[in-house]
């Protein structure tokens, strides 16, 4: 019968808040403590207003915590509450608020939080702030990925025997001017350059994105990016995010803000089962390229977890896991498991936004991931 009071004495705790420590003790378990904090966020008096800018980020943690430790019924409670509580009844209330705010990255993850509380007055105003912030985003960072994958292909793709209807002209003319011969006016030609006959996409890319509450930030980034490579039709690209479940998002490539607004931020996380889905999206390992973006703390089987990511690349897959993809790229993560990817084979690094388009130009080559990231000064996880 111990255990039951212990069990009853910290439900108690968990209603009466900090005050009750003396009586009760503080919460005994991590699980426990998670949910205390969560609620004492909420319900705690003291300053703990979200607002409208950098300290949001508070708020969508926090709102990823909520999914992860409570059912969704208790979830749609603490929801509604929060909108009275941490000073978000004006921006959701307001539509015309939304239009004065300047979008920024917390405040859009705010905003994706919150799609399924959001007054259907407020969700277009909504959409046009996460618009904003995707527009900007994409005019920094769409282009140098366009670039950098079209290279890579290009190069990968490259054939010194081409057909005569295949030979790159500008090129094998620009590979062969040391042998211009002056006097004969004339170019000896000892070296074809050309590019082999497009059939299809050229190789498949599948992003695979862990959607609980720390890893916001990573999820924005990751379907833009995601977006842009859909784009390009020498790639055939997938993307799911994941938490408990996986949502696959790939008939909405062709916009990033539906993509966004099909996400559910926060939660818990089972990466097993989003490598399940994407041993199953694979059809030819040896031209697929699995980005996994997760912090790799694993809610479901982590055995199975670590059996999936070993058969994916024992099949030819080339397989490498983003712990953040954030512009700090100072992640928190689970370290024994990151040790076991790396053992692996599979590169396991926080990546910043910046430099995302050179790491696929790297891994579309099938290069050394791991020692580019060690070059430009990444976090790396080591065996």
């Amino acid at each position: 019968m111990g255990w039951l009071v212990t069990e009853r004495a910290e439900r108690w705790r968990l209603v009466l808040g900090a005050p009750a420590d003396e009586a009760l003790g503080a919460p005994s378990s991590g699980v426990s403590a998670g949910m205390d904090a969560a609620l004492a966020a909420l319900y705690e008096t003291g300053e703990r207003k979200g607002g409208l800018g950098a300290s949001s980020p508070r708020v969508a943690r926090w709102l990823g915590d909520v999914r992860t430790y409570f059912p969704s019924t208790v979830v749609s409670v603490l929801q509604r509450d929060a909108v009275d509580r941490l000073g978000l009844r004006q921006l959701l209330l307001e539509p015309e608020l939304l239009g004065q705010v300047e979008p920024d990255l917390h405040l859009v993850t705010t905003l994706l939080g919150l799609s399924k509380v959001m007054p259907e007055s407020t969700k277009q105003a909504a959409r046009q702030v996460v618009r904003a912030l995707v527009d900007d985003l994409m005019r920094r960072l769409a282009a140098p990925l366009r670039a950098s994958v079209r290279g890579a292909l290009s190069r990968a793709h490259r054939t010194r025997r081409p057909r005569p209807a295949d030979v790159d002209w500008a090129q094998t003319i620009t590979a062969n001017l040391k042998h211009w011969q002056p006097d004969r006016r004339q170019l000896v030609v000892e070296r074809l350059v050309g590019h082999p006959r497009k059939t299809g996409a050229l190789q498949d890319v599948i992003v695979c994105v862990d959607q609980s509450g720390s890893m916001a930030p990573s999820v924005v980034y990751a379907s833009l990016f995601s977006a842009v490579l859909g784009s390009i039709p020498a790639l055939r690209t997938k993307m799911a995010v994941f938490d408990t479940a996986l949502v696959d998002l790939s008939d909405l490539l062709g916009d990033p803000v539906e993509v966004l607004f099909g996400t559910q931020l926060g939660g818990g996380t089972d990466i097993d089962r989003a490598l399940a889905w994407c041993q199953g999206q694979v059809a030819r390992p040896a031209k697929t390229t699995l980005v996994l973006i997760t912090d790799l703390y694993e809610g479901g089987n982590a055995a199975s977890m670590l059996a999936r990511a070993a058969e994916l690349v024992a099949s030819g897959v080339n397989v490498i896991t983003l712990l953040a993809l954030s512009d700090d790229g100072r992640p928190a993560y689970c370290e024994p498991h990151a040790a076991a990817f790396a053992g692996m084979g599979i590169p396991c690094f926080a990546c910043t936004p910046d430099l995302f388009p050179e790491l696929m130009a790297v891994a579309l080559r099938r290069g050394d991931v791991a020692s580019w990231a060690a070059r430009a000064d990444l976090v790396v996880a080591r065996a």
